[in-house]
């Protein structure tokens, strides 16, 4: 899994190993098998992990934005949207070049099409979310803003970290040409992160599960007879039932 993933960590190794085969292997044990093996391995140390403790609430979702640049140097501002309680991304909406008020209405209505919309939606500090446009689109769908303390990026933790892992397991190995391509990349990830990649805080289960309470038995891979599926375009590729 580390020759096919150079950017997986130990903690993330063991867990992937539990969701496919259903085998607790603690991180330490899968430090000491890579070290034995270290000349046969990629170089790379893979990701930090970092745990965030945060309050959840029921029908929280969580709001951030965040900039990238195409292969051609062009800006692209993406809106992500998160459920607090299940961890999982609601959804990705990209907007080339400057926005204003109608452009972030219009991203948030994206994401939120056909869905049941939650109850509360937390938001950082920052002025572009003080947009009148941006806070009458809100009242609308009758949906109260929470913001988070200013200047204290540890409590709006989980949406930061969605962000991070995008950037870090993703974006910063894969390129794109436009804001279609971006989008579809993007959208490719969101169903990647959702059904594929587990959480520790989570109990080592995806969003997908943990969304799917009460807790059903896991289907478990044999380690005798699975197959590798890939993710993500090939980023990632995880042990399947064969």
């Amino acid at each position: 899994m580390k020759k096919r993933n150079p950017s997986f960590g130990y903690g993330r190794i063991s867990m992937q190993i539990f969701k496919a085969f259903g085998t607790t292997i603690s991180r330490f044990t899968v430090g000491r098998i890579l070290c034995k093996n270290k000349d046969k391995l990629p170089s790379g140390d893979g990701p930090s992990w970092l745990t965030f403790v945060g309050h959840m609430k029921d029908s929280l979702w969580s709001v951030d934005l965040f900039r990238c640049e195409s292969i051609t140097l062009k800006s692209h501002w993406v809106m992500v949207v998160l459920d607090q309680y299940t961890r999982r991304i609601i959804g990705f909406s990209v907007h080339a070049g400057d926005c204003d008020g109608v452009a972030y209405c219009r991203m948030f209505n994206e994401v939120i099409s056909g869905k049941s919309l939650p109850k509360y939606l937390s938001s950082d500090n920052d002025p572009l979310f003080l947009f009148h446009r941006w806070q009458c689109n809100l009242r609308v769908l009758d949906v109260e803003e929470l913001k988070s303390v200013p200047g204290t990026p540890t409590s709006h933790p989980f949406i930061e970290r969605a962000i991070g892992t995008a950037r870090r397991e993703y974006l910063d190995h894969t390129v794109f040409f436009n804001e279609r391509d971006l989008q579809k990349k993007l959208n490719q990830f969101q169903d990647y992160y959702n059904e594929r990649r587990v959480h520790s805080s989570l109990g080592l289960r995806t969003p997908k599960e943990k969304a799917a309470e009460p807790i059903t038995n896991r289907a478990v891979v044999s380690l005798k007879n699975y197959r590798w599926e890939s993710h993500c375009k090939g980023l990632y590729t995880l042990p399947v039932a064969a």
